[in-house]
């Protein structure tokens, strides 16, 4: 089965509010935290994060992610991977994610 990229926010009119929405929630953040930490910035798959939600309740909170141009996602049928947008969101918000991967930092400082 082919991969399909699922529809993302364009970054030239991404919405403050709307980031700031979406990190609002500690669970999106706790994504985010850990995607910004990882310079990498491979693709990982939805339920590689440890988050104690349902099923559901992930999938509000990645397309969340999504529409505010945070992370784009990749649909393989059966499963998604998620990418941080990491050169756009570093052009539209500079510092954006420093801020989230010294959050990384501090709550594992043994990372």
């Amino acid at each position: 089965m082919a991969e399909a990229v699922v529809t993302q926010a364009d970054t030239d009119v991404l919405d403050l509010g709307a980031v700031l929405r979406a990190l609002g929630d500690e669970h999106r953040r706790a994504v985010m935290i850990e995607l910004a930490a990882d310079r990498s910035d491979g693709e990982r798959t939805c339920h590689s994060f440890n988050l104690p939600v349902s099923k559901q309740t992930r999938t509000y909170h990645f397309r969340t992610l999504r529409d505010a141009g945070l992370i784009c996602e990749t649909n393989y049928g059966n499963k998604k991977g998620v990418r941080l947008r990491r050169a756009e969101i570093d052009r539209r918000f500079p510092g954006l994610l420093d801020l989230l991967a010294a959050e990384f930092s501090r709550v594992n400082p043994a990372s």
